[in-house]
This record gives structure tokens, sequence and C-alpha cells, in this order.
């Protein structure tokens, strides 16, 4: 930190900053002063807010060419926060403050005015605290003295964390809710009577400040901007870098990115502390506990990000009910597929959310789990995955949007519903293989053969389908395979799509079976998503049992014996699962 002291007199020589400094630093007025002192860093031992501080001679405002905001912000940003000191008053019977007090009202800049004496040591610690302060904890950012009022960004940062720390989200902060907050920001608990103290001092001012014996938002508001008049504004300033604010009162990158280390051919999941939290969030915003979010819901969910993270395509990536709402298990996956896609975007999301704070753990980055290579699967033979990716090839009209939709539990009627401009190119969720619960994410892949990504090669399964009442879908199929997995080690497997309709031989060298045996794939899988009710998802389980063994052998694939082990259970575990949550939805 960096605090310039300027002379108020015409000339900058004479008025006794260099006495100022020496007196602080050994604690008894100089006989003899240098003209100037040398650069000087006051240690942190002698100040009061025990922060090593640096004076400096001169302050260079760097701006960047090639940047036209830095070059607008110079216009404002050396209106650091001020300090009128009013030395040697040891020589003078009057104070100054009366002049001085209509130039502390005309620029917002002055923090406050400290008269002092270098040669008798008069508030020459206070001098050096109030400089600290201002610095440490500025007025400017969180207040505004001509409208006696917090500043919209403050007001902004606070109800943010207000709703984050509103755990049952009934608008009001309680006594372990307030007790929690007071922990988090200062490590220790308020006493039963402290608390009523401020829940008091509240009440005698705002009618609407407490309710049931809680905290309202508006209360809280006022209790900060109570603080930042009385000149505590440190208090206001640890609750607000507490939950990630940086002086500007925005976000800091550090908060919102913690560094999280990602070796190649590795993936990103969510871990147990992640779901139990997210679940708590989905509890807190479930006013209705129908297991499902509505539009209302979402709304108040991200209510404490800056913008909204979910668009209408969401509804069509993961499972949600008869009315379109997204349901417990498709929150769920939507951030398991968040988390396996994009990491940095999820720990962006839980920052927002408060996860370091309401977890009480270190950061986001503690909520995700870096998987193994999966080289080392392959080898052991065994994986500790959650998250399989499946990408689906075909040609166009093949059916590939139907086979991500009806994972979700939709059928043809249902899919016609989708607007065009809502499609999703994914799909997510859970399975049962052997009991447990594993998430299969389905991509469609754009049928493009010429210009295939990386990203569009790289999943534990692929998918090839093919429309059995078009002659030449199957042809697509074909090419991709031989291009592009045939040599190698990623499972592949053949859908026979739209199998409701009558079967039209392909015009290809040979037959989708015996391309299948000739390459060693399972046979071609019949999939109809023109069902009276919900599509099959015996595929489904076939696919993640595959991406989860892709060293089984090809006998082993044509075993029912196999499959019937694989898939066994995972009806129960379906509805055990939704049960289970039923469960867990008493009130918190």
């Amino acid at each position: 930190w960096t605090i310039i002291l300027h002379s108020v007199s015409l000339s900058t020589a004479k008025v006794g900053k260099t006495s100022l400094i020496m007196s602080l630093v050994s604690e008894e007025f100089p006989n003899v002063v240098p003209y100037r002192a040398e650069e000087i860093t006051i240690p942190a031992d002698v100040t009061p807010e025990r922060v090593p501080t640096h004076i400096a001679n001169v302050i260079c405002i760097v701006y960047s060419v090639n940047n036209k905001r830095s070059i607008e912000k110079v216009s404002y940003i050396w209106k650091v926060p001020l300090i009128l000191v009013g030395n040697k008053s040891d020589l003078v019977e009057h104070s100054s403050m009366e002049t001085i007090l209509p130039i502390m009202n005309e620029y917002s800049e002055i923090e406050t005015c400290v008269e002092c004496s270098a040669k008798n040591l008069k508030n020459i610690s206070e001098l050096f605290y109030y400089a600290q302060k201002a610095v440490l904890h500025p007025t400017g950012p969180l207040y505004c003295p001509e409208k006696k009022d917090m500043k919209s960004l403050c007001i902004k940062a606070l109800t943010r964390i207000f709703k984050v720390s509103d755990l049952d989200n009934d608008g009001i902060l309680n006594d372990n809710e307030l007790n929690f907050f007071q922990r988090t920001c200062f490590n220790s608990p308020l006493e039963p009577q402290a608390l009523e103290d401020v829940k008091s001092v509240v009440k005698k001012n705002l009618s609407d400040g407490v309710c049931d014996n809680g905290l309202t938002l508006k209360g809280f508001l006022f209790l900060h901007t109570l603080f930042i008049q009385r000149g505590r504004h440190e208090t206001t300033w640890t609750v607000l870098r507490r939950f990630g604010y940086d002086d500007d009162l925005e976000l800091n990158q550090d908060y919102l990115f913690p560094p999280l280390k990602i070796p190649s051919d590795c993936t990103t999941e969510l871990n147990h502390n992640a779901y139990l939290f997210l679940q708590s969030v989905f509890d807190k915003h479930d006013k209705d506990r129908d297991c499902a979010l509505s539009p209302e819901e979402v709304k108040d969910l991200f209510d404490v990000f800056p913008y909204m993270p979910w668009g209408p395509d969401v509804n069509n990536t993961v499972c949600t009910n008869d009315q379109g709402w997204i349901t417990y298990q498709g929150y769920l996956s939507q951030w398991t597929l968040t988390t396996y896609l994009d990491v940095q975007r999820c720990l962006e999301y839980l920052g927002y959310l408060g996860y370091s704070i309401i977890a009480e753990q270190e950061s986001q980055a503690s909520g995700i789990t870096v998987t193994r290579d999966k080289k080392i699967d392959l080898q052991k033979k065994q994986t500790q995955r959650s998250v399989f990716r499946c990408n689906v090839f075909g040609d166009i009209s093949s059916g590939k949007s139907g086979f991500l939709q009806a994972f979700l539990g939709r059928n043809l009627m249902a899919q016609k519903m989708i607007r065009e401009e809502h499609r999703s190119y994914y799909s997510i969720s859970t399975t049962y293989v052997y009991g447990q619960e594993k998430y299969l994410l389905l991509h469609e892949v754009f049928p493009d053969f010429d210009y295939l990504s990386d990203a569009d090669l790289a999943c534990d399964i692929v998918c090839l389908v093919y429309d059995v009442s078009n002659p030449y879908s199957f042809e697509y199929c074909a090419k991709v395979f031989k291009q592009y997995f045939m040599d190698s080690k990623i499972p592949c497997m053949m859908i026979a799509a739209k199998s409701d309709l009558p079967e039209i031989k392909q015009m290809y060298g040979c037959t989708p079976l015996e391309f299948c045996r000739r390459h060693k794939m399972p046979p071609p899988q019949s999939f109809t998503c023109n069902t009276a009710g919900a599509p099959s998802r015996d595929i489904y389980t076939k696919l993640t049992t595959m991406a989860m063994h892709p060293h089984v052998s090809q006998a082993d694939l044509k075993s029912s014996t196999f499959w019937l082990r694989a898939s066994v259970g995972a009806t129960v575990f379906a509805v055990l699962g939704f049960a289970m949550y039923r469960v867990l939805l008493k009130p918190r």
C-alpha cells in the first residue's frame, strides 16, 4: 500500500512531512530533520492496521495505448482517498477544523481530517491508521455522502451476499443464518444478547427491517449503511472481501476461477461435496416441493448471477416434467454436463452461488474431481469415472436428434413440440450399470464428413445412426467408421433407427449386419422413438456399459448374460433414487 503525504501550503517545504514519518518510526521527535527523507517503508508493527506502508514521492498512472477503457479510466482513477493532515498543532491553541470542514464537504475524495503534532507525537499513530484505513477500507466505492446512502454497486453486492446467506430462502436471516454469516466473515459467532441488540437497533430505525425475529434484506442493508456512517467501513469491506469482491465491487477473478490443473486425457466431474451443495441449492429454491424448478424458481435461483446462465435449450438437454420444467435429476445432469464440457464455467457458476463459503471449502476447485488418464483405465481394465461421453454420428435426417431426445423420455410426438431455435445438440441423463448410477452424455455431431474436429472424435463410445427406411443412410456411417474409428480403441455401436418403418436394403457393398461382423462390432441395434409412451432406455444402458468397459471382447458383447448383469437393477435404482430424494426433501 502507498501513502502520499502532500503539503497544503503553496510551497511543499517546511510543513512537517518528514518529521511526521520520522516521529512515527522512532516514536520521538527528531532534533535534526533532513530536508527530505529517503525512500521509507514503515514497518507493520508500528501501525494499528499491521500493514507495511511505503512512502512514495510520485504516482505513475499507466494506461495501455491499445485499450480505450484504460485511457478513459485515467480521468478518474487518480481520485485516490485523501487524508487532510493539520501538522504542528503544538504551535497554536486553536483548531483549524472550522476552516477545513467546507473543503471536506466539497470534495468527496477526502476521507477525514487529522490534526497532529510531530513534536509531541499527538495523533501520529492515528494519522497513519486513518491513511491505511482509507486505502484498505475506502468510503468512496461504498457510500455517497450527498445522498447519504450506499452506492448502487455496493447495494447489489450486499444483496447477493444476503441471498447466498439466506440458506432456506425465506427472505430473512434467522439466528442460525446470522451466526453462520458472522462466523464466516469474522471467525466468531455473535453472543445471543449481541444478536438481539443488533435486531433491536434495526427495528428501532426501520419498521420492516426485522420480520419473524429475523433480519430482512432492508434491515441487512440498513445495518451496513449504519456501519459506514459511523466510520466502521472495515466491517462492510470484510464482508465484501470474504464473499469474493475486489476494490471495484466486482467479483475477483481469483475467486471465480481458482487454479485447477487438468492433464491431457483426463475429464472433470463434480465430487460428492459439490453434489450435496447443489442438492441444497435445489431444495432451497424448489418452494412447492414438486421436485422440479418452475421458470420463476429458476429465475430466483440464478438471481445471484450477473446474467442468466441457462437458456431454453437446457430444457431440451435434460429431463423435464410434463410441464417442461427441469426436474431434480435434470438439474443435476445440467451441472454435470457443464462440469464435463467447460469446467471453468462451472467454477464461475459455483462461485456466484457461494460454494466455497456455504460448503466451507477453500475454493470451488475443491468441488471438482479430475479423473485419471484414460490410458490407465484401459491398462487396469476398470474406471472410477461417473460421466461417459457418446458422440452420435449420422447423415442428415438419420434420426440423431430423435435418439438424443428419446434418452430424456420423449417420444416422437413430444419431440415435434420442440422449437427449432431451442434445439440442443447434447442430452444427458443417468443410467444404471451393475447397480451403479452413471451419467451418459450424448453429443450430436454435425454431419460434415470432411471437417470433424478433435472434440468430435474425443469420446468414450461412438454411436453410428442410420435410417432403415433410407437406402443411402448407412453409407455415411460406414465412411465415418472407416475414416476415423476403425483403428482406434474407442468402442462403436451401430443404431438402426426408425425401426418402426419398413426396412429397405442399404445401397452399400454389404449389409449393416455383415459390416458389423467384419469389424467386430455388436450387431446393429434396432431403435425407434415413435412409441405410445416413453421410448425404451435399454440401448442407453448398453452404450454406458460399453463405454465403461472398452476392453470387453466381442464374444462378451454378444453374450446375453453380460447385458443382463449390466442392466439388472436399473429400474429399481431409478425408482429408489427418486423416492430417496422425496425423503430428503423434508424441510431443512
